[in-house]
């Protein structure tokens, strides 16, 4: 592993004190004005303050800087944003996308210029085949959220489903590792329908989904695009006789909703803010400065960062292969994730849950959404190493 990582970067070793520029530039890369503004955005650019701010404003006696663009979930136009970062201003890590294609985008460029990528985005192939060795993937992927709850409601009972995906790198991903979980416990899909991102009429689809008598609808999608097809699906009375599953479910899709439109949706979230007392202190420390309690990607980010600059400290650099040693070294302990661990192949391993929406009766304060049902092992939700395809895990 060792020897795959040095060819990576070249073989080469930065001496300690080393840092390019002087400073510690961190970039938040995202969405900040479409669909999946709400659950990543401005609200990552703050979780990100805080973490710089827990380390107090400097890391190994070096200056913590931040800077943040808006990719308008074009991957032409994150992929222009980060060259300028790293190759004009002298950024060594960004952090967050939200948007797998963005993310895809920018995971390469960050491979040739030396730099980390630290996602917040679903495909499980940013830890499978189109794994670097100076990226990671920190929340959730296609494979937690889309395989395991899959597996889990087909075992369950569920086992016809139809599929209405997001068309797109996130929603092909999504429906790959559904299909594959519901094979796998036994299930079969009627069919698939893929949408445009940001649909605002799901009804052709979602006729498509009533006529397959399936019983039950999976939404491999996120944001508004699952939110609109919870509501109209509603609307059309598909609800009456067939059920929905929508794996990538955030925090702001609910409120958004509202629980009387939510009520019951099960789902796997990597975080939930009222979950102990270390996520409620975070979490209310994080709604004084945003009015919104954070979603588990706004949680991810601030994690993903802290352990960055802790990774920083201990290499002594900002060299990106001495501070990727580190960060798969160093325990991840925070209110986000306890005793989570870096993998080789870019996986953060993390206990996950599985929740319930509450209904509106059992609310007893605003935000107050989630029944945790169960925790999930981090062994347990995540692909096993044994099968990645990785290039960089040794066989």
């Amino acid at each position: 592993m060792a020897a795959l990582l040095a060819c990576a970067f070249g073989g080469a070793q930065a001496a300690p004190g080393v840092f390019s520029g002087d400073v510690v530039k961190i970039g938040i890369l995202n969405d900040q004005s479409g669909l999946y503004a709400d659950l990543a955005g401005l609200g990552s650019v703050e979780a990100a303050k805080m973490a710089i701010e827990e380390m107090g404003g400097t890391v190994a006696g070096k200056k913590i800087e931040l800077v943040s663009g808006n990719h308008q979930n074009k991957a032409d136009v994150g992929a222009v944003i980060a060259r300028a970062w790293f190759d004009k201003d002298g950024v060594d890590m960004i952090a967050d996308f939200s948007n797998s294609s963005v993310a895809f985008a920018v995971q390469g460029l960050a491979a040739e210029r030396g730099k980390i990528a630290m996602i917040a985005a679903a495909s499980s192939d940013f830890t499978g085949k189109s794994c670097t060795a100076t990226s990671v993937q920190w929340v959730y992927n296609s494979y937690t959220n889309g395989y395991g709850l899959a597996k889990v409601l087909t075992e369950q009972g569920y086992n016809t489903w139809f599929l209405l995906t997001v068309d797109y790198a996130f929603g092909h991903a999504f429906a790959a590792d559904m299909k594959a979980a519901i094979k796998a416990a036994g299930g079969t899909v009627a069919g698939e329908a893929r949408h445009p991102l940001n649909a605002s009429d799901m009804s052709s689809f979602l006729l498509q989904a009533q006529a397959s008598k399936a019983k039950i609808i999976g939404l491999a999608s996120a944001g508004a695009d699952m939110t609109t097809a919870i509501k109209q699906a509603g609307e059309f009375g598909v609800t009456a006789n067939q059920a929905l599953a929508a794996p990538a479910v955030f925090l702001t899709d609910i409120h958004g909703m509202g629980l009387k439109a939510a009520q019951g949706l099960r789902f796997i979230t990597a975080f939930y803010w009222d979950r102990n007392e270390r996520t409620r202190e975070w979490a209310k420390r994080f709604y004084q400065r945003r009015k919104a309690m954070p979603t588990m990607t706004q949680a991810g980010v601030y994690s993903s960062v802290l352990h960055y600059l802790k990774a920083v400290k201990a290499a002594n650099t900002d060299n990106a292969a001495e501070v990727m040693k580190k960060m798969r070294e160093l325990p991840v302990d925070d209110m986000f994730a306890q005793n989570g661990r870096l993998r080789e192949d870019g996986q953060m391993v993390h206990d996950m849950f599985l929740v319930e929406v509450k209904k509106p009766s059992e609310s007893k304060v605003p935000w107050d959404y989630y029944k945790v049902l169960s925790t999930i092992p981090g062994d347990k939700i995540f692909k096993p190493l044994a099968q990645s395809d990785c290039p960089l895990v040794k066989k």
